[in-house]
């Protein structure tokens, strides 16, 4: 069953996305394709096969339950690490599959390689460092009582990687904090190097660090915004077209968000249009109710102030979003009729809606919008 929104997937504007990545970051550099956040709202069902027909086989997720809903659909030899939260419980699960892990305290450590002893399965880890992020890892006394651990117990685990997170790679304003951050990172690397580990992987990039950072890529990189068709900021935009002759955006945005007119009222002047007095028609208007509101990710701070594509025009939302309803004044179209396609994000015809012009609106970042797409909505990739 379809639900009162859409979301469409662009497979061809993916293509091109990855095609341009791969461009960027050197041949020996491997892609994680980070699909934490339901894939940023895009949908990891639908959005995990068609990556993985672009090339990527192996995918970052937060959670077990985001581990879960990759593993049931992804290809044979498609690699999937976990960045975040594993209850104790899950632990199991993780080992069993062989799913890739990080370790960023002294408790995870001893329960996955005592976990790792009772299946007979070494633990895929991945151990994060803590070099300025200040949120999650381990800073170098409990790197060292890490170390003591895995050489008392080798035969328990793979060192998959060492990493850590750059903190604010995509303002030029940490620039020295960045700097800073890798310089701990790799005395950190050398101190387990001088212990015998020599991890397959080393990965601090994220997209923002990606674009800013190139000497900061090492052997893998972990995509989440760019993936998708956005920058992690205008500042990492400007870095990159900087450089360069062409000043166009090289990336394609992949999603569509529609809905469609479901029912169409004259409003005489002087009426107070949907909830409260925020909106009072100065003149006759004809107005559309579009099933979509802040139940379905309309933020209901567009009130007054957002707009949608239908007929390609650019018309404006009117009145209080509801729950489930938003209002858009199409005066403008003579013919407007139920059913007629409505753009929320996306392109119609020559025009479009952009996530940061909607995000701007609302005060959202990309991310966060993104993201808060409800998984419920109906998900479809086309080619």
């Amino acid at each position: 069953m379809k639900t009162p929104t859409e979301i469409e997937i662009s497979l061809s504007a993916l293509q091109h996305n990855f095609r341009f990545i791969r461009r960027l970051v050197k041949k020996n550099v491997k892609i994680s394709s980070v699909v934490k956040g339901n894939a940023y709202g895009h949908g990891i069902e639908q959005y995990v096969p068609a990556a993985e027909s672009c090339g990527i086989n192996h995918f970052s997720v937060f959670s077990v339950d985001e581990a879960s809903r990759v593993m049931k659909i992804k290809q044979p030899g498609t690699v999937i690490m976990i960045m975040g939260w594993i209850p104790a419980d899950q632990l199991s699960w993780v080992i069993r599959n062989e799913i890739e892990f990080w370790i960023f305290d002294l408790n995870r450590l001893q329960l996955s390689l005592k976990e790792a002893i009772k299946q007979k399965k070494k633990a895929r880890i991945h151990i994060e460092l803590e070099t300025g992020m200040n949120r999650t890892g381990l800073n170098v006394a409990e790197a060292e009582q890490v170390i003591d651990q895995l050489k008392a117990q080798p035969d328990t685990f793979e060192l998959v990687g060492l990493c850590t997170h750059l903190a604010g790679a995509e303002s030029i304003a940490n620039h020295v904090r960045i700097h800073r951050q890798v310089k701990r990172f790799k005395i950190m690397v050398r101190l387990f190097q001088n212990h015998g580990f020599q991890p397959a992987m080393l990965h601090t990039a994220s997209s923002a660090a990606t674009i800013t950072y190139p000497a900061f890529r090492f052997n893998m990189v972990r995509i989440g915004i760019l993936q998708y068709g956005y920058w992690p900021s205008i500042e990492t935009l400007i870095q990159y077209i900087s450089q360069r002759k062409d000043k166009s955006d090289p990336l394609h945005r992949i999603i569509r968000w529609k809905s469609s007119i479901m029912a169409l009222k004259q409003i005489k002047q002087g009426e107070f249009i949907s909830y409260g007095t925020t909106y009072q028609a100065i003149e006759n208007k004809t107005i559309a109710v579009i099933p979509a509101g802040y139940a379905q990710g309309y933020s209901r701070s567009l009130s007054n102030s957002g707009w949608v594509l239908i007929r390609e025009q650019r018309l404006p939302i009117i009145g209080m979003i509801n729950m489930n309803m938003l209002i858009a004044d199409v005066t403008s179209i003579a013919d407007a009729a139920i059913g007629d396609e409505v753009i929320l994000i996306g392109e119609q015809g020559k025009l479009s809606i952009s996530v940061a012009s909607f995000s701007e609106l609302s005060n959202q970042l990309n991310y966060e919008l993104l993201s808060r797409l409800p998984a419920g909505i109906t998900r479809s990739v086309l080619p």
